[in-house]
């Protein structure tokens, strides 16, 4: 898998995160667990994009 692919797939899952997130926001009790969960994984993600396309 190419640095191009990978970041494809990264935003891939970064979108279905978001989608996840909001879903969970849209209940009427969140579980903050959840949440937080969602949150973490989204900032790994990122933090990994931006890792792999600035080298």
């Amino acid at each position: 898998m190419t640095a191009v692919d990978r970041v494809e797939s990264l935003k891939t899952r970064h979108f279905e995160l978001d989608s996840s997130l909001q879903s969970e926001l849209a209940r009427p009790h969140p579980d903050e667990n959840r949440l937080a969960d969602i949150k973490r994984q989204k900032l790994r993600i990122k933090d990994e994009i931006e890792r792999l396309t600035r080298h």
